[in-house]
């Protein structure tokens, strides 16, 4: 295990967030295999109140859908808590507003890490944030 685990497992989720198009997130997910990391990414929008559940629905399906975790009971525990997270950091920024952006999952032994990047709509003058969560989980 390396002695950083949870901290690069977060920059790696905070990089896959930050991706711009789906072939960007293919070769950040090919890239980041190669150092062990299991890896999704997603995209949301809506009014933000109303988006909470769908959000944290999107990170644990595409968790799965991408083998970041097992379809089981603890692993889905694991990635909707870290969502929750990262979305309370944020929230008193986007009450209100429509938000959109992207989810970023990052997997590397027992640690796993949401990022979520928001724009919060305002005019035109967007606003943009940063939630992060993190949970430990038994290997597998």
């Amino acid at each position: 295990m390396t002695l950083y685990g949870s901290r690069r497992t977060a920059s790696v989720a905070i990089e896959m967030a930050l991706t711009s198009s789906r072939e960007q997130e293919r070769e950040y997910k090919q890239r980041f295999a190669r150092e062990g990391f299991r890896t999704a990414a997603v995209d949301y929008g809506g009014d933000f109140i109303s988006s909470v559940n769908r959000i944290i629905e999107r990170a644990v399906v595409a968790s799965k859908r991408e083998g970041v975790i097992k379809e089981q009971h603890a692993d889905e525990g694991a990635v909707a808590g870290a969502t929750r997270e990262a979305l309370s950091q944020i929230m008193l920024k986007a009450l209100g507003f429509n938000v959109g952006g992207k989810i970023g999952i990052a997997r590397k032994e027992d640690h796993i890490s949401v990022a979520i990047f928001f724009g919060v709509g305002l005019l035109h003058l967007d606003e943009v944030a940063i939630g992060l969560g993190h949970r430990a989980v038994q290997s597998g």
